[in-house]
């Protein structure tokens, strides 16, 4: 069966790149590159990853791209223009030249505006990342999720994935407005759903028991015709490790059918990509 992580990182601290990642976060604040990878994918039998930007620069995502062309196992890159300055129509033509460069990912979460991905000035750049059939990660919280349903009607065309499950408060138990958000948004087709970064949410500790009703609620509203794997890796980290969490997914999906999980794992990610 066919394993592709969804969801995973590469930095490098003396790019500059980084304005979030300082000596507080611990055991990220160091270089993470494709050969500390290796031995990691080898062991839980993941064949393929994507690789997602981690700074908002451009600049950053032609790194990734370069570290894509030096790496086979990376199928795909997920990078970042600003949506807001006309240049990005160039930035994306540029970067869509590249067969490995499949979508963008503003960076959301970040963004003090609440509302900002409804901005108006944003849907020229927004309509080109569809003429050139890119696709949209919506890197969002459950705050962000009433406006991500507006942002869905208003671009029915565009893929979009969610990721982590728009990290849900799973240490503070916030299920229920986050549940019927989530099942809202999966009544629209284009909409799929990463399964990662979910311990980072969780309490210390969290075990596949702590993270099954928030995963299970994401089967039932998505399927796993429209749910992928990731890691978050190296930001798993944070709460865990690379082999631990491939093991509590297996755990996770353990009463899934083989078809099912061959499309968490692997066709759901290759298909919503076009890796």
């Amino acid at each position: 069966m066919l394993c592709i992580d969804c969801h995973q990182h590469f930095w490098q601290l003396d790019r500059g790149d980084y304005g979030w990642l300082t000596q507080e976060l611990g055991v990220l604040y160091r270089d993470y590159l494709p050969e500390d990878m290796d031995e990691l994918r080898s062991v839980a039998g993941v064949d393929k990853t994507v690789l997602v930007q981690a700074a908002a620069t451009v600049e950053e995502t032609r790194f990734l791209l370069s570290l894509a062309d030096q790496n086979e196992f990376i199928a795909g890159v997920v990078g970042w223009v600003d949506l807001e300055n006309p240049d990005c129509f160039k930035d994306l033509e540029e970067l869509s030249k590249h067969d490995k460069f499949k979508g963008i990912r503003p960076m959301i979460q970040d963004i003090a505006d609440t509302n900002w991905m409804l901005k108006p000035e944003l849907a020229p750049a927004l309509d080109k990342v569809m003429a050139l059939d890119l696709c949209f990660d919506a890197l969002v919280k459950p705050e962000h999720l009433t406006v991500l349903q507006e942002f869905v009607k208003r671009y029915p065309n565009m893929p979009i994935v969610i990721d982590h499950g728009a990290k849900p408060d799973i240490s503070g138990g916030e299920f229920d407005e986050w549940a019927v958000a989530m099942k809202e948004l999966s009544m629209a087709d284009n909409v799929c759903c990463k399964i990662s970064g979910l311990l980072t949410e969780a309490e210390a500790g969290a075990t596949a028991d702590d993270l099954k009703p928030w995963v299970d609620h994401l089967i039932s509203c998505f399927g796993a015709g429209r749910l992928m794997w990731g890691s978050d890796w190296p930001v798993l980290n944070l709460a865990s490790n690379y082999q631990s969490w491939s093991i509590m997914a297996d755990e996770l999906f353990s009463d899934l059918s083989r078809h099912d999980k061959a499309y968490i794992f692997g066709i759901t990610a290759s298909a919503f990509y076009n890796l």
